[in-house]
Formats: structure tokens, sequence, C-alpha cells
């Protein structure tokens, strides 16, 4: 965990209806609500993160829930389209069982790089995969009574890139970010880095011919990689702008440090730090309990709240 990009820090896409996303990460995939707070640059939004119970980087699914009114996304080129969660040998029976039970659209059991996996999008059509990992995922998942350990998802195994070229995504990918070609079918390219076991694999597809996708509801809006604090993040943003790319600033997330540049084949990367983490505003048994507001928007919590849908 060195200077090194140790993999997904946390991936983020674009919800419509706030409830219907809570009830269904919270209750239908059992993952563990880790923060409740707003968009930094729209206050009236909520941001959701959800993890598992520590809210480790590399669990971490966070949305801006913008409401049942905007257009849906569309999945093509320039776009993350694919988010991969590892779960245990055995337990994609359980999924599918579950998946039906609560209406969910999903396809069966395929296999790619010699891994199973189960394809199924969530309320507003976002895609997933449930993987079986080669070697067996350590992390300690969040549990419900009704997602228990054996079934419940780790954390992240991979994330898809969709692009016409994959090139110079590619280039970011070994040049910047260290990560090396592992194997290749067909227009399938799947990358990983040494630096962390898990949540360590992007894989690249390209589609010559393929339109552009659009970002909107049920698409990600953009993908996080890890480093270990605000002063290695600073050496990447150099990295970058070395490259030729433009870069943000640092931003302060409250519970990370952030930089965000466009890659070259279209999607938004954001870099962020494990520092300070998610119990910076609450202690570990009380995360995601309570609306934690950046303290520039405090003063109009009272406003605030009243505006928020209601989640229960």
């Amino acid at each position: 965990m060195e200077n090194r990009i140790n993999g997904l820090h946390h991936i983020t896409a674009i919800a419509g209806n706030a409830k219907r996303n809570f009830d269904f990460y919270t209750r239908v995939m059992g993952l563990k609500m880790i923060k409740k707070t707003v968009n930094f640059d729209d206050p009236n939004t909520y941001h959701f993160y959800y993890g598992n119970g520590t809210g480790e980087p590399g669990t971490v699914l966070t949305f801006f829930p913008w409401g049942d009114g905007i257009p849906q996304g569309r999945r093509g080129t320039r776009q993350a389209t694919e988010i991969g969660y590892a779960v245990p040998e055995g337990s994609l029976e359980f999924w599918q069982k579950r998946f039906e039970d609560n209406n969910v659209t999903y396809n069966k059991v395929a296999e790619k790089f010699g891994e199973q996996y189960l394809t199924f999008l969530d309320p507003d059509g976002l895609k997933f995969e449930l993987i079986v990992p080669k070697k067996a995922d350590t992390r300690t998942p969040f549990e419900t009574s009704e997602v228990t350990a054996k079934h419940a998802t780790l954390g992240f195994h991979s994330v898809t890139i969709t692009s016409n070229n994959i090139e110079a995504t590619a280039k970011v990918l070994t040049d910047i970010f260290g990560y090396r070609l592992l194997e290749q079918h067909v227009n399938r390219y799947r990358f990983v880095t040494d630096a962390v076991e898990q949540a360590a694999i992007v894989d690249l597809v390209e589609v010559p011919g393929e339109g552009v996708g659009h970002v909107s509801k049920g698409s990600v809006h953009h993908v996080a990689f890890r480093v270990s604090d605000d002063n290695i993040l600073m050496e990447f943003r150099k990295k970058v702008m070395n490259a030729g790319l433009q870069i943000t600033e640092k931003i302060d997330r409250n519970y990370f440090y952030s930089l965000y540049f466009r890659e070259p084949g279209g999607v938004l990367f954001e870099i962020a730090s494990d520092n300070p983490g998610f119990t910076v505003d609450e202690s570990l048994e009380e995360l995601g309990l309570n609306l934690k507001l950046p303290a520039q928007y405090e003063k109009y919590r009272d406003s605030i709240e009243k505006t928020l849908p209601k989640l229960d």
C-alpha cells in the first residue's frame, strides 16, 4: 500500500427515486448504508454511500438520486458500463432466487476468464455482475437477516469500461496507474494491479462501431481509484499532468481527498485517498444512521431536511 494506486476506492452512479434506491441496496442487496449525506454541489439532493460494515475502500458504491423526472441513461462507449461485485463460491443460486422473488431483471449464469458471473440490473437499469473470483475473496461482508455472509457481496471485483478504441485508456492504466494487461478474450482486455488483492481489476471492452452512451439515471457517473493518503494523491496529480491531461486541484470530500480528470476514452476518473475515512464525523456503530452535512450547509439543515425525500 505504498505510493501506488491500490485498486478501486469507490464507484459513483446516478439514480432516480431515492427511497427506491435505498430500499433496493439495503434490503435486496444487503449492503450497509455507511454515509447519508448530500451532494456538495446540490445540497437538496442526497449522496448515499453503501458498503461493507466499515466502509472499507473497494466496497463503496455511491449514488446521487436525482429524482424520478430525470431521463434514462443509455449504455454505450465513453462509459463505465458494468460494476462487478465479488461473491462467495456457491452463492449465485441464492442470488438468482432472490432476484426472482424481488422482480429484479437478471441473466442466466455465464463465464468469462474462468470465473462464473450473474448479470443483473438495479431498478434504474444500472448493470452489475456478481462474480465468483478464481481466488477466494477474504474480505468481511456486511450481513443482514436475509443476506448472510454465506452469500453476501464482498466488495468490488472489477469495473468495465467500454470504448471505441481502448489504446489511450489502457495507457493511463499502465503508464500512470501501474496496471498491467493480464489477459484478453475477443474484444475484452483485463487489466490488473498487484498493489492489492481485491478490487484490483479494470476490464476494457473495445467496440469500434458502437455509439456514445448517455450518462444519466442508471449510469455510472465516475470511477474512483484508491491511494493511501493525500500526499500520494498529489504525486499522482503530477503524473496525470505530465501525461498532458487536465486534472482538478485537490478537493476535500470530508471522508477522502479527491482529484478528478477525464481519461482520453471519455470516462470521468477520480483518485481518492483513504484518509480521513468515514468515521471522521460519526462512530463505526452509527455509520449511515444520521444525515451528515458538509459544514457549509449545516446552517440550512432544517430546510434541507424538509426538502430531501423521506426514506422510511
